[in-house]
């Protein structure tokens, strides 16, 4: 399992989310800073001939978004993240792939 440690005191609002993410996974120049945009780059992190991201994982390798400081991570946006990973994880479900992104923090 690869481990991605964030601090969430960082992301106090979508715009910071979504630099942050971008950063730290190597989000293309075109990532367009939003939750479908976020949803489609996640959701290829196995993938990297997709190149939506330059932090990759095996396929059936699990990746875990350590958050630090998820406590001060405003509510809207700590629920997206919480929606959007289960949907990244659902949807691969449904597809026959395993399941990609853990959430690790404590609230």
């Amino acid at each position: 399992m690869k481990i991605v440690r964030l601090d969430a005191a960082a992301m106090d609002g979508f715009p910071a989310f979504h630099e942050t993410f971008s950063r730290e996974f190597g989000f293309p120049d075109f990532y367009g800073r939003n939750m479908d945009a976020w949803i489609d780059c996640m959701s290829s992190l196995d993938v990297p001939e997709d190149g939506l991201s330059q932090l990759h994982c095996e396929k059936g390798e699990l990746i875990a978004l350590h958050l630090s400081n998820v406590d001060c991570m405003p509510d809207d946006v700590f629920a997206a993240l919480n929606e959007c990973t289960a949907f990244v994880n659902w949807r691969r479900v449904e597809a026959g792939q395993p399941p990609l992104i853990a959430l690790s923090y404590f609230r």
